[in-house]
């Protein structure tokens, strides 16, 4: 038996221990139009920290992320471009080197949300960063853009558009606990909005729209739905949900980093070293389970891949593998690659309920 990795399990459950709390404050970037400051871009952990030097218009976006929702958020980072930048490119690729959950841009036009949609896409899909963008208006049928279509929002003597109050957007999913869901959040500063029959406001919410509605009490979130309207096998209504999405993020870096940063390049790739970051992994997903982030069963495991390692092992022309044990495949040597398999049963949060009364 190797003597290796001693350290692994306990680092994947100080992963798990500290996941909650990360879930339940995450991290904002508003990229603002402004004077470019010496110091770019501003990282804040509290409205005490917001420059005065920038608009008052700037700063009125950043204290809107800053109300939250169950908690306020992490960090709210402020990126400022000059006001007369219209290419994003350094911006987004500053921003892709930073940690951050939910991106809003209160100064975008509406011919520039496709751009924006297309580099989140290749964000979480090509370059490993599960991110997400709070966008106005846009029918990106995806799950990491947030379409808000709500304008008219009244706040005092103020209306704002759908534009304008994507970062309060930001800030309500970024301090939302992975125990719980955006869905009838308040906003207790926002007098009114738009008025819709329930069966308007199920139109939009089926159209992949994130809206807010009036009770006849207070203004709240509809529902957080992001704006995904085309479900396949491989992402079905779950992924629908901010939730959801929000849990699956998580988890994906909570492994991705941790891995990386203790088990890559660190170890040999034998079986003993692949089991143990399996049992690793396994723990971690235990303990998000007793924190209420997965269902407590026994669907949250991985396991080595051995459909996987067979591939490999006849892609390399190594003779054949047919009569070759579940065991023997386990135990095979795949070069560099570790293939892992498995499933996770994220918790939805209680947002349906029936109750009939029987007489």
């Amino acid at each position: 038996m190797s003597l290796g990795l001693p350290s692994i399990d306990i680092v994947f459950q100080n992963t798990a221990s500290t996941a909650i709390q990360r879930g339940e404050r995450g991290t904002v970037v508003l990229l603002l139009k402004d004077t470019v400051p010496a110091t770019n871009p501003i990282v804040m952990t509290s409205t005490a920290e917001i420059p005065t030097s920038l608009t008052a218009d700037n700063i009125a976006q950043i204290n809107l992320a800053w109300l939250g929702y169950q908690n306020p958020p992490k960090k709210v980072i402020a990126y400022i471009i000059a006001s007369a930048t219209t290419d994003y490119t350094v911006a987004e690729t500053a921003l892709e080197t930073m940690k951050w959950d939910y991106i809003a841009f209160p100064a975008i036009e509406t011919a520039e949300t496709a751009a924006f949609v297309t580099w989140i896409k290749a964000c979480r899909d090509s370059k490993n960063l599960k991110v997400k963008a709070i966008l106005p208006n846009t029918v990106a049928d995806y799950e990491g853009v947030i379409n808000f279509a709500t304008d008219d929002i009244i706040v005092g003597t103020t209306t704002y558009t759908a534009t304008e109050y994507c970062s309060r957007i930001a800030g309500i999913l970024a301090g939302t606990p992975l125990t719980m869901s955006a869905t009838f959040a308040p906003l207790t500063e926002v007098d009114d909005v738009p008025h819709h029959t329930k069966a308007e406001l199920d139109a939009l919410i089926a159209a992949g729209k994130f809206v807010l509605f009036n009770d006849g009490e207070k203004v709240k979130v509809a529902r957080a739905v992001n704006s995904l309207t085309t479900t396949t096998t491989a992402k079905g209504e779950d992924f629908q949900k901010i939730k959801i999405v929000d849990i699956l993020d998580q988890i994906y870096s909570d492994i991705t980093t941790t891995a990386n940063d203790n088990y890559i390049g660190k170890y040999s790739n034998n079986y003993d070293n692949k089991c143990i970051l399996v049992a690793a992994i396994n723990t971690y997903l235990t303990s998000m389970a007793k924190s209420g982030i997965l269902d407590i069963d026994e669907t949250n495991s991985v396991s080595i891949d051995t459909d996987a390692n067979q591939a490999y092992l006849e892609s390399k022309e190594t003779g054949s593998t047919a009569d070759m044990t579940t065991q023997e495949l386990k135990e095979a040597n795949t070069g560099s690659y570790v293939y892992l398999t498995g499933n996770i049963t994220p918790t939805d949060a209680m947002e349906d309920i029936t109750l009939n009364f029987y007489l």
